[in-house]
């Protein structure tokens, strides 16, 4: 489900010109389709419905206000891992009793503040978290609803940066440990083991490790009920990967089938907490092309966009398809393989002005033509594009832009030079500073 499309040579965000949007809001410029988040969310609720789903739309994949605000009136909960992240969901409309606080490494403070805002759910990381949480709960008088995170040890088959179903994974623990644990807190007055959650890794492209981590799954809740815990949730994480050449990822309802039939006979409602499978095909990075240049045998095509802007393909190696906003005359728009040779291009490698030789969104790539001013398109950068971004080499990071229909909104003003430095001359100002 993808609302960007060419139309005569141009491309188009639902019913508004690419192109006119970055002459209005300048690039680098991110740009997202409001229908494309709204029908992914749909599509979820209804390929899950018989487990009655609350879908918990992952915030560290495009925490945007705006997004946020979207997917919340469009009936979706979230998957929060930081006390920021809450405090935007909360900013947005979003409700704390449709929220799932995740993460490894929650404070205190972020736990108190889970706890007072009402979250659905913890997800319980370790034995010392747990400690944490049961600790601060005592301490307000009240009760913590938490789920185990477990790793069912299924290799969810991607990259090793994002796989997180191993029993060697920094996420959750093993069955043997949780399991102990949850015998544990039996009878424990400040805390209810109300869910087990497993999340695999992201960017899975399989039904496979789905399948898998189900049937642990049903066998962990039939033994944590026998300890008496009220078990009501199966939280199964998210990571649905996506199409980022074109053709490598599953439809969600293929998911749905391997997973809805083993879990329906628990009687647990489901939670999910995609992120990636619901923003990242929502959303382009347009840049302007600033420079080309040939070293040795080397293809540059210098443009404004840089690994600060995205980082995904330095940090992961990640495959981003490019192609001309404007697509010239006798090439197809876009191609079927971004990866084949297409008669007419050449080899340019697509790098950004840092400073860093490791800035580099496209290596290799077969491009048309380009000249100064022309403009292309990084396509499927809704999802760990702006969210990842930095002011490396003291840049301001881009705007970004929603488009409904025929209308689109400014949801984040580009950054000002001022605005970098603000704090800092805050700071300098600031009584009992050095000078």
């Amino acid at each position: 489900m993808d609302h960007f499309q060419y139309r005569d040579g141009q491309l188009y965000c639902e019913n508004l010109s690419v192109a006119a949007l970055a002459e209005k809001f300048g690039t680098p410029l991110y740009i997202y389709s409001q229908a494309t988040i709204v029908g992914v969310l749909k599509s979820l609720q209804t390929a899950f419905a018989e487990l009655n789903p609350l879908v918990c739309y992952s915030v560290k994949a495009n925490s945007n206000l705006s997004i946020l605000k979207v997917m919340q009136e469009a009936g979706s909960g979230f998957d929060v891992v930081s006390g920021g992240e809450l405090y935007r969901v909360q900013k947005s409309g979003g409700q704390p009793g449709r929220t799932v606080f995740a993460g490894v490494g929650k404070t205190d403070e972020e736990i108190a503040a889970g706890l007072n805002a009402g979250v659905l759910m913890f997800n319980v990381e370790s034995e010392a978290e747990l400690d944490a949480i049961v600790r601060v709960a005592k301490n307000l008088g009240k009760v913590a609803p938490v789920a185990l995170r477990v790793n069912p040890d299924v290799d969810p088959k991607t990259h090793r940066y994002i796989s997180t179903g191993k029993k060697e994974s920094k996420f959750g623990m093993d069955i043997d440990r949780s399991l102990a644990l949850g015998q544990a807190i039996v009878g424990n007055p400040n805390v209810s083991m109300i869910g087990v959650h497993m999340h695999i890794g992201s960017q899975i492209t399989t039904t496979e490790p789905y399948a898998g981590a189900a049937g642990k799954a049903v066998t962990l809740i039939a033994q944590f009920r026998e300890m008496g815990h009220p078990i009501s949730w199966f939280n199964m994480g998210g990571g649905f990967g996506i199409n980022y050449r074109g053709n490598e990822a599953k439809a969600i309802e293929e998911f749905a089938k391997v997973i809805v039939p083993v879990i329906k006979p628990t009687g647990c409602h489901i939670a999910m907490e995609p992120g990636r499978v619901i923003a990242g095909n929502s959303g382009i990075l347009v840049s302007r092309v600033l420079y080309t240049k040939q070293s040795g045998e080397k293809r540059f095509l210098i443009q404004d966009a840089a690994m600060n802007d995205l980082i995904r393909p330095a940090l992961y190696e990640s495959f981003h398809r490019i192609w001309p906003v404007s697509v010239p005359k006798g090439f197809p728009a876009p191609p079927a393989d971004y990866e084949a040779e297409i008669e007419g291009t050449q080899h340019w490698d697509v790098v950004g002005p840092v400073c860093e030789s490791g800035d580099f969104l496209a290596k290799d790539r077969s491009l048309p033509a380009l000249d100064r001013g022309d403009l292309i398109a990084v396509f499927s950068a809704g999802a760990y594009g702006m969210v990842m971004s930095s002011n490396y080499n003291t840049r301001p990071r881009a705007a970004e832009i929603l488009v409904d229909g025929d209308t689109a909104r400014l949801a984040r003003r580009r950054e000002t030079y001022e605005d970098l430095v603000e704090q800092e001359l805050a700071a300098i100002g600031a009584p009992g500073a050095l000078g």
